[in-house]
């Protein structure tokens, strides 16, 4: 009782400070919403922009439409490896524009990538997907409607032969857990939006895409996994036709769980550090300590300085 009185406090809290953000002023006021009119339209709801929040009672568009309008600031970049890890790509592209604009380009450009095999069953062919579409709608609904906004950082989404990883800026907010969120507790970062979302029956009731994740791959050996850092989450489908046991992504997660929120702290100790510092506090091999500090710079944590032996990072 007392920790869901807790919960309920904290996300009082939380709503009223994001609700404050979607309905701040948004510095550009020069704004179009061709996509969304047209989002609103297929669903045959009315694009009224002050009863959505994308105005205020003064005519000055918030940050809300700023979001949903074609001058979106905030981008989704999606990279396509060819292998398990980062040393080759395939392809790479950058998506901009409204999120509704955005949403639907990403999933086309996944979907055309979501290959299917086949395989028989006696005489029966039966054929599968490289990942349930149900996984990757929702994983990447939750990279739109949940992500944190006020920080400028790309979304990011990668494709590796036996993954594909969503990582979304913003970690869980105060008090929840993944835990929770995996019983279907959510705490909504983004309450406005993900209304107009839940209006145009994109999303459900709040808190059923995590389990639709993990629905989509009952039966299989193969599990979905969920990470989560103080400032990003992390949704990782593993592909259900890669002939390596999901072992694999266990392994892979040692790497990616606690050892970023270790080095944020200790980032945050120090004014600058190199990857011997980083290696010897935390008793990590070279190769994976350059990783590590590969992800954390791609996702916008630390910033790299300086080359060869004067390498070193600070926090961003």
């Amino acid at each position: 009782m007392v920790r869901l009185v807790s919960i309920w406090v904290e996300r009082s809290y939380f709503m009223i400070f994001q609700e404050e953000f979607e309905q701040m002023r948004s510095l550009e006021q020069d704004l179009t919403f061709l996509s969304a009119k047209t989002e609103f339209d297929e669903s045959n709801i009315p694009f009224k922009e002050k009863n959505l929040g994308i105005q205020n009672q003064d005519g000055i568009y918030t940050n809300l439409g700023l979001l949903l309008s074609d001058q979106c600031k905030h981008t989704i970049k999606v990279a396509v490896f060819d292998g398990e890890k980062q040393s080759e790509f395939q392809d790479r592209n950058e998506f901009a524009g409204s999120l509704f604009k955005q949403m639907h380009e990403v999933y086309s450009y996944i979907d055309f990538r979501n290959q299917k095999h086949s395989n028989f069953s006696g005489l029966k062919r039966i054929n599968k997907r490289d990942y349930p579409e149900v996984a990757i709608r929702e994983a990447l609904l939750n990279l739109i409607v949940h992500r944190e906004y006020s920080y400028s950082a790309s979304s990011f989404i990668r494709m590796y032969t036996d993954r594909i990883e969503f990582t979304s800026i913003g970690g869980l907010l105060k008090g929840i857990t993944l835990e929770d969120i995996q019983l279907g507790i959510s705490v909504c970062r983004n309450p406005k939006l993900a209304n107009i979302f839940y209006r145009l029956e994109l999303i459900e009731a709040y808190g059923t895409g995590i389990q639709k994740i993990l629905d989509s791959y009952s039966g299989s050996e193969f599990k979905p996994q969920f990470v989560t850092t103080e400032n990003a989450f992390k949704v990782i489908l593993p592909n259900l036709n890669h002939p390596k046991k999901n072992s694999k992504i266990q392994e892979e997660l040692v790497i990616y769980d606690c050892p970023e929120n270790k080095i944020l702290e200790f980032a945050k100790a120090h004014t600058q550090f190199n990857r011997k510092d980083v290696q010897d506090t935390f008793n990590l091999s070279q190769t994976t300590c350059g990783r590590i500090l590969s992800r954390m710079k791609e996702e916008g944590q630390i910033s790299q300085h300086g080359k060869g032996k004067n390498t070193f990072y600070v926090l961003k």
